[in-house]
């Protein structure tokens, strides 16, 4: 269950009239000792550090904003500020065009590979294609434009990740229909639904063709239509320490099949933990990145969902209390 994760915060005042609030944020960081079989924060004080490097970015953050009103004015601030989400909304459109486009003419994109398709009797048939492998993948061509890309990946326990985009190229707007995945699960490798939000924007973000920041105008383009109840919207108390950093590397590779954009990752962040009551580590030691039609895969990499770097064998030993007998790729692994 979620209780057994640790600490779980919805909403908390962390600053009030200018002043940390050290006394209630280090009660709160043992509050899940009050549940059976679980403990508080082992290392308060790092907990206590992070959280005020937070709120001193934040700081930081809101002095530059001030600056750049004072110099261009709020209005021209906020209206740059949504320039900047409608050209991530047109990239993502102008992406969603082309994939309809070239499925529909069955031409070869650097978002999908070359693929042969069967043509209908007339222009509204539909076409499909069913390519071979460890899970199946469909290309269907509606006509006018629409076109619908299936794909499948399933977890380690046999947890169906399924999903369906509808694109509609007349307006470059999709909907990413993930019904027909797995029920929530009983361990911690249920996603919440901003983790499974987090994968559909970093995907699209990834195919499109243009330098732009990543921000919500990424999708205004697009319905997402995730089952609740599911491992993609599990419930409120469902543990789900493993969506985040498991469950989200296949969406990614669902995603990314059904757009025939890469090959499947390592399909997890390959976590390791270990600890006692005075301490924790946990690391993402990172895998394997999947080829493309014009590159060729990584080994040894940290892909797609992850953002950290394994930390450094010096910094570890000098951190833990540990050893470390060999770093390195382990040869002829998946």
């Amino acid at each position: 269950a979620l209780t057994d994760e640790g600490l779980a915060v919805e909403a908390f005042k962390l600053v009030e009239k200018g002043v940390f609030m050290d006394d209630k944020t280090r009660e709160l960081l043992q509050s899940p000792s009050q549940h059976k079989g679980c403990s508080g924060a082992r290392k308060p004080e790092d907990n206590m550090s992070d959280l005020r490097a937070q709120v001193a970015a934040n700081q930081k953050g809101i002095a530059l904003i001030g600056e750049l009103v004072q110099e261009y004015s709020l209005d021209v601030v906020q209206a740059y500020m949504l320039h900047i989400q409608d050209n991530a909304e047109v990239a993502v459109r102008d992406l969603l065009k082309r994939v309809a486009a070239e499925v529909s003419s069955g031409k070869k994109s650097s978002s999908s590979p070359e693929r042969k398709r069967k043509r209908g009797t007339s222009s509204e048939a539909a076409s499909e294609e069913v390519q071979k492998g460890v899970e199946e993948r469909r290309v269907t061509v509606l006509g006018k434009g629409k076109v619908e890309l299936c794909a499948e990946d399933f977890m380690d326990d046999g947890t169906e990740i399924r999903l369906k985009v509808s694109i509609d190229g007349s307006k470059g707007e999709a909907v990413m229909n993930f019904e027909g995945s797995g029920f929530e699960v009983m361990g911690n490798c249920n996603a919440p639904r901003a983790v499974t939000y987090s994968a559909i924007i970093y995907s699209l973000r990834s195919m499109v063709d243009k330098d732009i920041p990543l921000n919500q105008g990424c999708l205004n383009p697009i319905v997402a239509q995730i089952p609740k109840g599911s491992i993609l919207w599990p419930s409120d108390t469902a543990a789900v320490v493993g969506g985040n950093v498991l469950t989200s590397q296949r969406v990614v590779d669902v995603i990314l099949k059904a757009f025939g954009a890469a090959s499947a990752s390592q399909g997890c962040m390959n976590n390791i933990t270990f600890g006692d009551s005075k301490f924790g580590y946990y690391e993402t030691i990172g895998g394997g990145a999947g080829a493309g039609p014009t590159w060729d895969g990584r080994s040894g990499v940290h892909t797609h969902m992850t953002n950290t770097r394994i930390t450094d064998v010096e910094i570890m030993e000098r951190r833990y209390p540990i050893l470390v007998r060999k770093f390195g790729l382990r040869e002829g692994s998946g």
